[in-house]
């Protein structure tokens, strides 16, 4: 089936029918990539409901807040699994600090991108290479860069099919989905951290600010992607 197929089959379809659909057809060859926020948690829960052995993996780029590992080992405990975990290559990393030090990437977007690129992008290389299917925990009202995105796409940049069954979620919906089914989830969304990444390039918002504002706030809203969801 083709994507704008899919997407003509999945445009009222609730997100728990969106990944039925993808964890039973493609099994571990569908994976969600966790960075163990609101949404992806909602997602893990759905998923796992799905199918225990289902595939979900998380970056850990070696600069996560404490209460990131504390959120990944409640979900462990939680559902009785292990969560793929993928790292940045050492060598890489230690090459990153010689070039621009440990707190570089404040410098410049140049220097930004290139840290990401080495603790995420290339890891999340590795981790979707042998897939077919990569599911995220994107929305559209999140973000300036995420608001025409489809539930299902063709990714370029990684050559696989993405599927984003939040899309068109609001935050109140992933709220009360985490609320009515006990899902984990990471404790600084308690302190004004609506969307939380690395410790250094996260921090909490102030009332009326955009949701993504506290990522990389020292940039234009028009680059605040990583790399993992640009188009």
């Amino acid at each position: 089936m083709e994507i704008r197929e899919l997407n003509e089959k999945f445009a009222k379809a609730e997100a728990t029918e969106i990944i039925e659909y993808f964890i039973n057809k493609y099994k571990r060859d569908a994976a969600l990539s966790s960075s163990l926020g609101a949404e992806d948690q909602v997602l893990t829960d759905m998923i796992l409901k799905t199918n225990k052995d289902a595939n979900i993996f998380t970056l850990d780029t070696g600069r996560l807040h404490p209460e990131t590992y504390d959120v990944m080992d409640a979900t462990n405990l939680k559902y009785g699994v292990k969560l793929n975990v993928f790292f940045p290559e050492v060598v890489q990393v230690e090459e990153l600090y010689q070039i621009q030090g440990v707190n570089g990437h404040f410098e410049s977007i140049e220097n930004r991108k290139r840290c990401c690129n080495i603790r995420k992008i290339e890891p999340l290389k590795r981790a979707l290479k042998p897939l077919k299917i990569w599911i995220t925990g994107l929305r559209a009202s999140q973000s300036v860069t995420r608001t025409d995105t489809p539930i299902v796409e063709w990714d370029e940049n990684f050559n696989v099919i993405k599927v984003n069954p939040l899309i068109n979620w609001s935050e109140e919906e992933v709220w009360n989905y985490i609320k009515a089914n006990n899902v984990p989830y990471n404790k600084l969304h308690n302190q004004g951290f609506p969307s939380i990444g690395c410790a250094p390039c996260t921090r909490a918002i102030k009332d009326g600010e955009d949701v993504r504002a506290g990522r990389w706030w020292w940039e234009n809203p028009e680059h605040k992607e990583c790399g993992l969801h640009v188009k």
